[in-house]
């Protein structure tokens, strides 16, 4: 298993230069430092003042090698940001000047108070009703619940973000629709409408994969064998199935990690939840270019990671994973 985790930890650090290189690609090359200025500065930004913006964030060093009389010759934009981002300083905002580690920090806590409470109940809730399914298979329950799984994954997300807010915040006033305030115990009204929607907005999808998964298993040699010996149909869903099917699940699970530290772009804006989703739409929104950069590392970083542990965990569960 060592060799295998090894082989799998060797691919990332490729994978993360090319992020680096693209991002480089991108914000320097194809959108040129001098573009950037004239977008948050305005087309009306005289000559001095683009120059002063370019100079204070380091834009205005030569693009690959500073060939300039008494100047290193790495001091250029391509090697100042691969290093950047290989020593994890993310800068500072081209729109405020704020550093974006902070900025960061400031963001990842409103998302994750409501991505890792979503992910928890929704995993739950899906793997519960999938089960049950897959329990009561071929049956008029299994059917309608299968056909409301697709009514529900069938409907937009700002659907459920629209209703939910008319409904339970305006009509029935039990919540908040709009806004945060981290304060303790009053931070769950704000958190539970959106943690609801998003719930609901992935359950059809994340019930109806699960119930295929382990149909899936349940038509495997295994499964004749323990019913042959007795093996109690609940028991044998709930114990053996489950088990052989985490490999699947393992996959699905895993992979949405990073989408968990870097929040939902639509909850956030639409809620006005101060978090990482809604700090790189706000981003976009301004030509914040810096920080797209930033997010798109990140990103980058929490997939390659989130792969990594995707990897770790078939090794746990499958004990005859190896790399050959």
């Amino acid at each position: 298993m060592f060799n295998y985790l090894l082989h799998r930890l060797l691919h990332a650090p490729p994978i993360i230069l090319g992020v680096m290189l693209i991002t480089f690609l991108v914000f320097y090359v194809v959108q040129s430092p001098e573009a950037m200025a004239r977008r948050i500065l305005g087309n009306k930004a005289s000559a001095q003042a683009v120059e002063n913006w370019l100079h204070n964030r380091g834009y205005d060093k030569p693009r690959f090698f500073n060939t300039s009389p008494g100047q290193k010759l790495l001091d250029s934009q391509f090697f100042n940001h691969m290093k950047s981002l290989a020593t994890f300083d993310l800068g500072v905002s081209d729109l405020t000047g704020e550093r974006l580690v902070e900025t960061f920090k400031r963001g990842a806590i409103p998302s994750l108070l409501i991505t890792l409470p979503s992910f928890i109940a929704g995993i739950s809730l899906g793997l519960a009703l999938s089960l049950f399914f897959v329990f009561v298979r071929e049956s008029a329950m299994d059917l309608g619940g299968t056909l409301l799984a697709v009514v529900l994954m069938s409907i937009p997300i700002m659907v459920y973000v629209i209703f939910g807010q008319w409904l339970i915040a305006v009509k029935l006033f039990y919540l908040p629709a709009f806004g945060f305030n981290l304060a303790g115990a009053t931070t769950a009204k704000y958190l539970l409408l959106p943690i609801l929607i998003m719930v609901l907005g992935g359950l059809g999808s994340d019930v109806r994969l699960y119930r295929a998964i382990f149909l899936e298993e349940i038509r495997q040699d295994y499964v004749r064998t323990a019913q042959a010996k007795g093996v109690s149909s609940a028991r044998m869903l709930f114990v053996h199935v489950l088990k052989n099917g985490m490999i699947a699940l393992i996959t699905l699970v895993v992979a949405s990690l990073p989408f968990l530290i870097m929040g939902s772009l639509v909850i956030e804006s639409f809620f006005g939840i101060p978090g990482l989703g809604n700090l790189t739409l706000t981003a976009i929104r301004s030509s914040d270019f810096a920080t797209v950069r930033a997010v798109t590392y990140l990103g980058a970083l929490l997939y390659v990671g989130g792969l990594l542990l995707t990897d770790i965990c078939y090794a746990l569960v499958d004990p005859r994973i190896r790399f050959r």
